[in-house]
């Protein structure tokens, strides 16, 4: 990358919304986007990325904005189909998006690399910034429950969230490595940005990649800007579990908590202006806050935040 190299590491719903702002605000070349893939699983012989397939959304302008996922002017026959045949129809493909993981399967099934096999199906669909899995082997996030262990997919959307939460299983509990790209895009970017994602499903598993954290750290104490952006909003999330699992965890969910819990890779924190009395607590942890709106409801919201991170939060 060349000029202003931004590297921003994302989920999905939340974190597409500011990826697209940023897009917004940079050159294609400047943004490189580092995206979560412990949501990713094996589903009717196909191989589903939901945190890519919804930043490649967004970012080509086919995304269902109303749900916050999939594609816009989806259909259902498929889907309709297979429950006709009492097949498992609890996690929904779309007819449109059926072709991305077709497609993305059949690549993957011939040698090619998640990171290629994304760069290609991003770039079919128009979109510039580059969007780099986190790692090209298999790293599911597993959540454990009072239930016993579940795959992600299964607590999320199988069961819509309600297991009490008491841990979680990071890359399958098995050694999984950041790809080269990966690390290449955090070498020496001018600025880090985390997005507003959930810190436990989304980030983490980024960020506990080996060499990751220590990259951040060593950015942080180097003078460059590690950003990250508060997914908690008055104390609660605007989306997804993120509160429920910090209250399963017994702590209470707060800018404060999501301060403590990147503390050590963090430089800025951007909050939203109805938690603007926890401002001057968090600085006194030697975290420098913004303040701004962070609930991004249109793409004017998203382009204004991105904008005022980049302008140095």
């Amino acid at each position: 990358m060349t000029g202003r190299a931004i590297a921003y590491l994302s989920g999905g719903v939340g974190g597409a919304k500011l990826a697209l702002g940023l897009s917004r605000m940079l050159p294609a070349e400047d943004l490189c986007i580092i995206a979560n893939t412990g949501d990713d699983f094996d589903h009717l012989g196909l191989r589903i990325c939901p945190d890519i397939d919804t930043l490649v959304y967004t970012l080509s302008g086919k995304a269902n904005l109303e749900q916050g996922w999939g594609r816009a002017g989806e259909t259902d026959s498929f889907m309709t189909a297979m429950r006709e045949l009492g097949g498992p129809d609890w996690f929904f493909l779309g007819d449109h998006d059926l072709a991305m993981h077709v497609e993305r399967t059949r690549r993957l099934n011939a040698g090619v690399r998640l990171t290629d096999v994304t760069d290609h199906l991003a770039t079919a669909l128009g979109v510039g910034p580059r969007i780099l899995p986190m790692t090209d082997e298999a790293a599911p996030t597993i959540i454990e429950t009072t239930e016993g262990a579940l795959a992600f997919q299964d607590y999320f959307v199988r069961l819509r969230a309600a297991p009490t939460v008491t841990g979680f299983i990071l890359h399958g509990g098995a050694p999984v490595a950041p790809t080269a790209e990966v690390m290449a895009a955090l070498d020496a970017p001018e600025m880090v940005i985390i997005g507003p994602s959930n810190p436990f499903i989304s980030i983490d598993p980024i960020l506990d990649l080996p060499g990751i954290r220590d990259r951040l750290r060593v950015l942080k104490q180097a003078g460059t800007p590690v950003v990250a952006v508060s997914p908690i909003v008055g104390g609660d999330a605007i989306k997804g579990p993120t509160a429920k699992m910090f209250r399963e965890l017994g702590e209470t969910p707060s800018v404060g908590a999501i301060a403590a819990r990147y503390r050590d890779v963090v430089s800025h924190l951007v909050i939203d202006d109805v938690d603007s009395g926890d401002a001057a607590r968090i600085a006194g942890s030697g975290i420098r806050v913004a303040v701004t709106a962070t609930v991004m409801r249109s793409i004017e919201d998203r382009i204004a935040l991105a904008r005022t991170i980049l302008g140095g939060a």
